[in-house]
């Protein structure tokens, strides 16, 4: 023990940042992940602060053969797999420095930062870079695995959106990942997950958004849920470019906006983004109410950097999360029943679905120039939450989620996934969802990461 503890010491001596322990003060703090389900107990944490103090903690982990978990700014991911039992967490979260070129339109960003972060500084010049839609989400996680949200149709992914990155690999190597320098590496950290270094800082391109864009948000009981999600499947193709569309149903919040009658209800959501031409927007918006006369709505302008952080309150750390996803072509008439019979099965008011309209930029995209896999047609995106606020009746939306995700399944784009979603139970999903690029990103794993260090992760084993 004497021993082990003394190498600790030695590993706190090399860092300039900091570690914590099981002994001392803030180790829960520290171990804790955004998902409450998830409650793991690493032997060390090492607060990284720069580059070197990665590579240090990296090639410590690596002589002392500790597993690595590594951890950007959120932490935020359904598997908690920043955070293992026993070994290391390299944690980057200190890194999250933002600086922005307006003039060249990119910004150089931690590896730990958070998405609201990089919404904050780069929307001082008023341009954005496409994200997640949850502001304390590590841009880390979100950007090596794809990155989706309001931005996609007009700008792509997060990873269509990257220069070039600092890695630290696995024999604790730093190097430059860019179309002129390691250009495999480079391809495979643009959608292939944690699974080849730990980044420690991107360059991400910018693009002119807001400051303010104009939200409509109708929303429909779940009596009116199939004749709205066959409103949405006509709208859909017919999108402007400029404005972004999603269907959620969840539970009316108790907001303003909200005729009290309606707190708490199920309902359905069709919600159109409008980043250009207001009238393009508005447009969407009468199509939808001529369409069908909803409940109530919400629309307004509103800062970009709000409607990034939209639903932080609604889904707070500590959140008890299940969730599993698939691609859907269509609202096809059978989908539109799964869907409807599901979400009103819908257990806890915290739960929810979302359907992501993938489509423009998304769909210009090459399909060989990054990793992300999954294909680049026009599709959906769909998202089965399960959430508690503790850990009572997280079982019950656990069989909730498999049970709607099943149903669906036959209905999908399919067997593979978004990586991001990937949570252990669904590993063997992962060929499925990078499909033909499968054998290049392990024939890359195996010449960067060889023995499979940084595994933890929708892992991608080296080819033998």
């Amino acid at each position: 023990m004497t021993q082990v503890i003394s190498r600790y010491e030695k590993l706190r001596e090399a860092l300039t940042g900091s570690i914590v322990t099981p002994d001392d003060p803030g180790y829960d703090d520290a171990r804790q992940v955004w998902n409450g389900d998830i409650d793991r107990r690493p032997a060390v944490v090492a607060y990284c602060r720069t580059a070197e103090d990665v590579a240090r903690a990296v090639s410590f982990a690596r002589e002392a053969s500790l597993e690595i978990s590594v951890r950007s700014g959120g932490a935020h991911s359904g598997s908690g797999m920043g955070v293992g039992d026993a070994g290391i967490v390299v944690d980057v979260s200190r890194m999250n420095e933002v600086a922005v070129d307006p003039q060249g339109r990119r910004a150089t960003v931690g590896g730990g930062a958070l998405q609201r972060d990089v919404d904050a500084a780069t929307q001082a010049h008023g341009l954005a870079v496409p994200l997640g839609e949850i502001g304390h989400t590590g841009v880390g996680g979100i950007a090596t695995g794809g990155g989706m949200g309001w931005l996609t149709r007009q700008h792509g992914l997060t990873s269509d959106n990257l220069l070039s990155a600092q890695v630290v690999l696995a024999d604790g190597r730093i190097v430059r990942a860019a179309p002129d320098e390691n250009p495999d590496l480079f391809w495979a950290i643009r959608g292939g997950g944690g699974n080849f270094g730990v980044v420690t800082s991107f360059e991400l391109a910018l693009h002119e958004v807001g400051p303010q864009i104009d939200v409509g948000m109708l929303f429909y009981g779940m009596d009116q849920a199939a004749d709205a999600l066959r409103l949405a499947r006509e709208i859909i193709p017919d999108l402007p470019s400029d404005v972004s569309f999603e269907v959620v149903g969840l539970h009316a919040p108790p907001a303003p906006f909200v005729p009290e009658e309606h707190h708490f209800r199920l309902v359905l959501a069709l919600a159109a983004v409008g980043f250009g031409d207001e009238a393009n927007h508005r447009q969407v918006l009468e199509r939808m109410r001529s369409g069908l006369s909803p409940l109530f709505e919400m629309v307004s302008p509103m800062p970009y950097t709000a409607l990034q952080q939209m639903f932080d309150e609604a889904y707070p750390w500590g959140t008890h999360t299940y969730e599993k996803g698939l691609y859907l072509e269509d609202f096809t008439d059978a989908a539109i029943d799964v869907i409807v019979e599901r979400i009103n099965g819908t257990v806890s008011p915290m739960s929810a679905t979302f359907f992501y309209v993938l489509s423009g930029a998304y769909s210009a995209a090459d399909e060989e120039d990054t990793a992300f896999g999954g294909g680049r047609s026009p599709r959906m995106m769909v998202f089965i939450l399960g959430m508690t606020p503790d850990a009572d009746g997280l079982a019950d939306e656990r069989v909730w989620v498999r049970a709607f995700y099943d149903a669906l399944a036959p209905h999908a784009i399919g067997k593979g996934g978004y990586v991001n979603g990937i949570l252990p139970d669904d590993v063997h999903r992962v060929p499925d969802t990078y499909g033909t690029k499968y054998a290049r990103l392990a024939r890359i794993k195996a010449q960067y990461d060889p023995e499979n260090l940084f595994h933890r992760n929708a892992n991608i084993p080296p080819a033998p």
